[in-house]
């Protein structure tokens, strides 16, 4: 009990430091390398939370026995705690060797995971250090592979990452950034430009999204892919979430009340905010004492947050949509995506990932996509809506095959609300701007 896991029956902490230790001994002796991998499981408090810890301990012992089938006798895997495990691979001749381990572990996560008779996608993030080039002792080694990791995590999840002593910088700069994020939510620096949607078969608003801007004191505004990703990371995104939401919904609710149509609002839902207990009663509550009509909600969940959990997706979508809210698959074809699921997702469009768009009119396969993706939703009565669209040769392709709705730079960039009550007033005044 003092050396091993009770969960996966590894080694724990305490043993695999100690092999470390011997391990660095014997490379000094020998003039040898070594390598430390650490994988952190992508996802996995969504389990626990959506499924309970039982479940969870039991993907922990079959990643457990996973990784131990993909290593040689002479390797030492343990678990750190959590859902953190840690290689330690001895006499490597090559760094190959140590990357070669790393792709097969992550081949192995591609497939689903099967817990209580059902499938999931967990995904795991790795980091390596070597010795000598990544420090000379247990913890140094430790730690700078668990900075790579952390990069790994940071660059998309799935992957893995070898230490730079560039990543040190990296990392302190990341911690500076979570600090001024919470400040930044006290001090209220945050604000939301709306991006419209528009109807292809009339050539007017019929929606805006929401979309957030950091005013960051002493650098100006902050793009939010500069700085969701570590407010996920780091849960401040429920706060903010609910900031996002409620300041969405106040601004529609102020455009109805100066005389403008009303018009959809897509608010945008991250995977950490998604799988929040709360989180149909905090809409509720959000949609009560702003007095937003449901309707004219509209939430955008992304595919691979959708599959994590399909039983859980349904479950809560399908109170949301009790209450009569619009429900938008975001980034769709880029995830886990599978047909089946799409007719039991009570979901009301699906939104082309503008990666698709982009080639649109340069590449067949592309249009092809584009093409198959429209006339599948249709027939499932599915709105469609493509993101990104920069160009005339794009809008009339999709136009050309029946999408329904469009946003992008060519019709408009996202703006700040006063920009974005001119250009409402200005379409449904029938001014031609956007009918292309």
């Amino acid at each position: 009990m003092k050396y091993f896991d009770r969960i996966t029956g590894l080694p724990n902490k305490l043993l695999f430091f100690d092999r470390l230790k011997t391990a660095l001994a014997d490379a000094k002796r020998s003039d040898t390398k070594l390598a430390v991998i650490v994988i952190d499981l992508d996802n996995f408090r969504t389990i626990n939370d959506t499924l309970g810890h039982d479940v969870g301990d039991k993907l922990l012992l079959q990643v457990a026995e996973k990784i131990k089938g993909l290593l040689r006798e002479s390797d030492t895997v343990a678990r750190l705690g959590g859902d953190e495990f840690v290689i330690l691979q001895t006499g490597l001749k090559d760094i190959n060797d140590v990357t070669k381990v790393a792709e097969r572990i992550l081949e192995k996560f591609r497939n689903p995971w099967f817990l209580e008779g059902r499938e999931y996608y967990i995904t795991a993030s790795l980091g390596i250090s070597i010795y000598p080039n990544d420090g000379q002792d247990e913890k140094a080694l430790v730690r700078n592979a668990d900075i790579a990791m952390s990069r790994a995590k940071e660059t998309g999840k799935n992957n893995y990452e070898l230490f730079m002593e560039s990543m040190k910088k990296k990392m302190i700069d990341k911690l500076d950034l979570e600090n001024d994020l919470r400040h930044a939510i006290e001090k209220e620096e945050f604000v939301l430009f709306y991006q419209p949607q528009i109807a292809l078969a009339t050539g007017e608003i019929i929606g805006v999204e929401a979309l957030i801007r950091w005013q960051r004191e002493g650098v100006g505004l902050v793009q939010p892919m500069e700085f969701i990703p570590a407010a996920e990371e780091s849960s401040l995104i429920i706060p903010l979430g609910e900031w996002i939401l409620r300041t969405a919904c106040l601004q529609n609710v102020r455009w109805i009340n100066s005389g403008i149509k009303p018009v959809l609002m897509a608010v945008n839902l991250s995977a950490k905010q998604f799988q929040q207990r709360n989180l149909v009663e905090m809409i509720e509550k959000v949609l009560d004492e702003t007095g937003m009509d449901p309707t004219l909600l509209e939430l955008e969940i992304t595919e691979s947050t959708a599959m994590l959990d399909v039983d859980f997706t349904v479950k809560v979508l399908k109170r949301l949509k009790d209450m009569g809210i619009r429900i938008s698959l975001d980034d769709f074809g880029t995830g886990y995506s599978s047909l089946n699921y799409l007719k039991i997702l009570p979901i009301d469009s699906l939104k082309i990932d503008k990666s698709f768009v982009h080639d649109l009119t340069s590449s067949p396969s592309e249009e092809a996509i584009a093409k198959s993706v429209i006339n599948l939703a249709h027939k499932l009565n599915l709105l469609v809506v493509a993101e990104g669209v920069e160009t005339k040769d794009q809008l009339e392709l999709l136009k050309n095959h029946m999408c329904d709705k469009v946003q992008g730079y060519l019709l408009s960039k996202p703006v700040p609300p006063k920009e974005a009550e001119i250009l409402l007033r200005e379409s449904q005044n029938g001014l031609e701007r956007f009918r292309g």
